[in-house]
């Protein structure tokens, strides 16, 4: 049985949502708002977080970031009110693995909770650690180093970094990645996914200009050789 902790400052939103989940067989644990919200996430490893984006005391925004930096695993869906574009992107960018705008069916959000939950329970495996080139990778912590220096990485460039290193030789297309890494299928444009190589490819390839690692596949996507 799954446990979703779900994250809404509205008593009647938390109420239906509660139900209809529970009546599908999860578990629910609930929070009013940002703050509580991230203390009970943190201390009670729910399997995934429906967080809405505005919320008292700390925004849905922020704590998505800040679940990311310490549960990068945990999968987290955002509610957004309609019109809402920039938190959607920005919520993406942190690292939430999918979106759903309000008001919403509650179907639609089960189908979702189901396919992300699905995604999370059928990743590979992954080790702690990797390396390439002169490139570390430690999973567990998040960080990255290049020659012994640490390197900056956003959740969304490690995210998609991480998911390279757990499928090596695979050629993976635009779609797959949005799907895979962002969560959402239809985000705006596929050159998001060419922006994240262009950075990786600065941060990790001795030469950026002739990748090494991060290689194209012409009218596909990408592929990772390490």
């Amino acid at each position: 049985m799954a446990r979703i902790l779900i994250v809404e400052d509205e008593p009647n939103m938390v109420a239906g949502l509660r139900d209809n989940f529970e009546f599908e067989g999860y578990e629910v644990i609930t929070a009013g708002d940002g703050v509580s919200g991230l203390e009970r996430a943190l201390r009670e490893s729910p399997d995934l977080v429906i967080l809405d984006v505005m919320m008292p005391r700390l925004s849905g925004l922020d704590v998505c970031k800040q679940l990311k930096a310490k549960r990068p695993a945990l999968p987290i869906i955002m509610l957004t009110a309609r019109g809402q574009e920039v938190d959607k992107i920005v919520g993406l960018e942190l690292g939430a693995d999918d979106y759903v705008t309000k008001p919403f069916s509650i179907r639609e959000l089960l189908a979702r909770v189901k396919a992300v939950l699905r995604r999370a329970g059928t990743a590979p495996k992954q080790q702690d650690r990797y390396s390439f080139g002169d490139v570390e990778v430690n999973v567990r912590s998040c960080q990255v180093s290049r020659q012994g220096r640490a390197l900056e990485f956003s959740s969304k460039e490690f995210d998609l970094l991480k998911y390279f290193l757990a499928h090596p030789g695979e050629t993976l297309s635009r779609d797959r990645l949005l799907e895979d890494v962002w969560g959402y299928e239809h985000f705006p444009t596929t050159r998001t996914v060419d922006t994240h190589i262009v950075r990786l490819r600065q941060k990790v390839e001795p030469k950026p200009d002739e990748p090494r690692f991060i290689l194209t596949v012409h009218g596909t996507g990408y592929k990772f050789v390490g």
